[in-house]
């Protein structure tokens, strides 16, 4: 009997397949007025489908004529609407087009899934209403994010602090720059609160609040040299940010050489976001082969999800001296049989001038034979070459980044690391 039952699985299976397709198919043939509608039809000029009539509980409308205009429009398959349950995180691809330009790909995004954008709905309306359900623009100037008012001089941080990731433990250096590089304003480039329109403060808030991904991508610019895609504007609930390339997931199996460049690229990108010249140390709370993409030109690597990003001011602490703030703050190794596991404390990350999270996880979410991602494990860096298998020191610095065995072993690892990364990439070329 046994003999037969991968027989048995196999018939199941291409029933199952056929099943599939044939309800695939129908599915095709009931909505095939719809189809050529959304073939015929640009719905990112209408400004119920951009969410740009819920103003000002929205993300910006400096794009918002780009989007009118019909400059912007779908990919071939982001047309069909009923594709739209499988987008769960709301990302498409379109085309953008300018007179002298020509057309370039960008990338949309409504910055959470459709239930998270409808609990915001029902929040802003509760907090004002009472109800779940309510006219959203009257409730907006109800809420906290009407209550800075023209009046206000300054953001600070007893008013957002905790809101999001990005400010947890904000300081006013940091909000500051927030308000100076707003991107959804005509007047950009002053910290003053009060010089921004009501509705241009509400949507900042509300960005604030809700997703603050738009807000790393304009404090922390790509042009300046931060490893972040580049934002381009918004219209309502719809944001465009600049397309990078394919995600790093797809450079898994990609030749030794190239695997070895964008190791490297990953530990610079640790290292700039913990030690730079500003002393911001930006931490990465979810690190996963997702959230990464590669330029098909330059090669070059950039985080394309900041949503989840703390960002401490080193520089207030030092000046707060809280306890332990000089102990340098090794993260803990935890095993798990999930895909992207990380464990980290925010607290500490707000009150620590010497943190080690990002090099702890990038190593072992990426490069280690800790990470794991799709079925696949073995890290960025699985099955070097023999010589260099042999040689085991790729493997020990791995290792010791990931789950060190010595007290401050990841921070050496890691300087050590990125050192022997560079030299196998000059021999390489």
């Amino acid at each position: 009997m046994l003999r037969f039952l991968p027989l048995k699985l196999g018939r199941l299976y291409r029933c199952l397949k056929l099943i599939f397709v044939i309800g695939l198919f129908v599915i095709l043939l009931m909505n095939t007025h719809n189809l050529l509608a959304s073939f015929q039809k640009n719905e990112l000029t209408d400004r119920r489908f951009i969410s740009l009539n819920k103003c000002p509980a929205c993300f910006g409308t400096s794009w918002c004529r780009k989007f009118m205009n019909g400059q912007i429009s779908f990919e071939t398959w982001g047309r069909l609407r009923f594709l739209d349950v499988f987008n769960v995180k709301n990302v498409f691809f379109a085309q953008y087009g300018e007179p002298r330009e020509g057309t370039r790909r960008i990338v949309l995004k409504r910055l959470g899934s459709n239930q998270e954008l409808t609990d915001i709905d029902q929040k802003i309306c509760k907090r004002a209403t009472g109800r779940t359900r309510c006219d959203l623009i009257q409730a907006m100037y109800k809420t906290e994010f009407a209550r800075l008012n023209g009046d206000v001089r300054l953001l600070t941080p007893d008013v957002v602090e905790g809101w999001s990731d990005l400010v947890h433990c904000p300081s006013q250096r940091l909000l500051d720059r927030i308000v100076r590089r707003y991107a959804e304003t005509k007047d950009s480039g002053s910290f003053l609160l009060k010089n921004l329109k009501d509705t241009e403060r509400m949507q900042l808030l509300m960005t604030l609040a809700f997703n603050p991904e738009p807000l790393v991508l304009q404090s922390f610019p790509s042009d300046e040299g931060w490893p972040f895609a580049k934002y381009l504007g918004a219209c309502g609930r719809m944001v465009a940010v600049n397309y990078v390339g394919e995600e790093l997931w797809s450079f898994f199996n990609a030749p030794w050489q190239k695997r070895v460049d964008l190791a490297k690229q990953l530990m610079d990108i640790a290292e700039q976001l913990t030690n730079n010249d500003f002393d911001f140390a930006l931490y990465l709370l979810d690190v996963s082969f997702d959230n990464f993409a590669v330029g098909p030109r330059d090669g070059k690597v950039i985080v394309v999800d900041a949503e989840n990003v703390v960002v401490a001011d080193k520089r207030l602490i030092k000046q707060n001296k809280p306890e332990n703030y000089d102990v340098w703050y090794e993260s803990k190794f935890e095993e798990c049989d999930k895909e992207a596991c990380l464990s980290f404390s925010k607290d500490t990350m707000c009150s620590r001038v010497t943190v080690d999270h990002n090099y702890y996880a990038i190593c072992q979410n990426l490069l280690s034979r800790y990470a794991v991602w799709r079925g696949s494990s073995g890290g960025l860096l699985h099955d070097p070459p023999p010589h260099i298998a042999k040689d085991g020191q790729l493997k020990v610095l791995l290792d010791e980044c990931a789950n060190p065995k010595k007290r401050y072993g990841r921070f050496q690892a890691a300087k050590d690391l990125r050192e022997y990364l560079t030299q196998l990439s000059s021999t390489a070329r």
